[in-house]
């Protein structure tokens, strides 16, 4: 007799590979053929629409002079190195506004949610900031920091005009974002920072630890879309002088009175501005997704 105990009985289905269903497999042909259905009936939609709407422009009287005026190929060929040099100004200040926005906003953020009496003061100068520089138009920011600032003489102010550029975004950009991040943070449910603070962590650690990642994490796509923002506003630095892609194009647009570079500058913003929001269509998805499960 051998001494070997006998080998355990195999587990049901054991080396069987699962098979689908027909049920199953009519399920997904009938899926995939609802989905090819679907996209070429938006596809087909869509080019009739596009067709129609370019055959009204182009069947217009006046289309001729504005063909001339806005969508000359010499124009465009002409002003696109200049319009691009400046564009890349326009970047510049967006990359060097972005996260200093980001800091103030948070800093705000965070004053605005101690309750105790002796930051009274200090909350009191976060809620008129937030209040004042979101009932200015950020046009008009620009124009008082660009000719206000240097106006006052002070020593250390600074005099180059994007860096004022810069200081006005921040200030009237920092307001918004501000408040998301109030709001990310006010919708982290309270018994999160009593868990933290039971657990013997100070105001600020649950704050850091516990309450900021969660917060941060779900304002992401709002974020993004004030950036989108932002990115656009850039161009109304050129208010007060700085050559960047708009104050191109109107340079020259006044040299031939043709409008063909202001159309350079709008494909350089739109091609700039897409991707990012797709971006934030995509995180902003992937967030609800998160959510339900």
């Amino acid at each position: 007799m051998s001494d070997r105990a006998p080998a355990p009985p195999a587990a049901p289905g054991a080396g069987h590979s699962w098979h689908k269903s027909e049920r199953q497999r009519e399920r997904e042909r009938l899926r995939r053929r609802s989905g090819l259905r679907s996209g070429s009936i938006a596809t087909g939609s869509t080019v009739v629409f596009l067709v129609l709407v370019l055959w009204g422009i182009t069947a217009s009287p006046g289309w001729p002079r504005v063909r001339e005026t806005f969508f000359d190929a010499g124009q465009f060929t002409g002003a696109l190195p200049d319009v691009l040099d400046g564009f890349l100004r326009n970047i510049k200040i967006f990359l060097m506004a972005e996260p200093l926005i980001l800091v103030v906003g948070l800093l705000v953020a965070l004053v605005r949610t101690l309750h105790a009496p002796v930051f009274f003061p200090l909350r009191s100068l976060a809620v008129l900031y937030t209040d004042v520089f979101r009932g200015l138009p950020t046009i008009l920011v620009i124009y008082l920091v660009g000719f206000g600032l240097p106006a006052l003489r002070l020593q250390g102010v600074p005099t180059d005009l994007a860096t004022l550029g810069v200081i006005a975004l921040v200030l009237s950009y920092g307001a918004y974002v501000a408040e998301v991040f109030r709001s990310g943070i006010d919708s982290v449910h309270p018994s999160q920072r009593a868990a933290a603070r039971s657990l013997g962590l100070t105001h600020g650690q649950a704050m850091r630890y516990v309450v900021l990642p969660q917060a941060v994490r779900r304002v992401v796509p709002p974020l993004l879309n004030d950036f989108v923002s932002l990115q656009k506003d850039t161009a109304l630095v050129a208010t007060i002088g700085p050559l960047e892609a708009l104050r191109q194009a109107q340079i020259h647009t006044a040299d031939s009175f043709n409008y063909t570079p202001y159309l350079v500058a709008a494909l350089l913003f739109i091609l700039l501005t897409i991707p990012m929001a797709r971006l934030t269509d995509h995180l902003a998805a992937r967030s609800q997704r998160r959510r339900g499960a």
